[in-house]
């Protein structure tokens, strides 16, 4: 992979990644967290997507690579929520 297709798959996670926080409700960081995030939820997405049998709804192939839009924003949504809970759940029971 090339560097600029790997910038262009970076700034397509970083994207997915920070709509998938928009959609949750949460931010956990800035870009870079976002970046991560992105690339975390399109696994999760895939993932969920393939027990469960649906297609791919819109993918873009990068270099070769895909990167299933669709799924990595939904994914990344779900991943922000569990975050958020845990957070929540374990930051929340230490509040006075």
């Amino acid at each position: 992979m090339t560097l600029i297709g790997f910038l262009v798959l970076l700034l397509i996670a970083a994207i997915c990644g920070g709509i998938g926080q928009s959609l949750a409700g949460y931010s956990l960081g800035g870009c870079f967290v976002s970046i991560i995030v992105g690339f975390i939820g399109a696994y999760l997405g895939k993932w969920i997507a393939a027990r469960f049998g649906l297609p791919e709804i819109f993918t873009i192939s990068i270099e070769g690579k895909p990167f299933p839009i669709v799924w990595a924003v939904i994914g990344s949504a779900l991943f922000t929520l569990i975050i958020a809970l845990l957070r929540r759940a374990f930051l929340g029971s230490n509040r006075y």
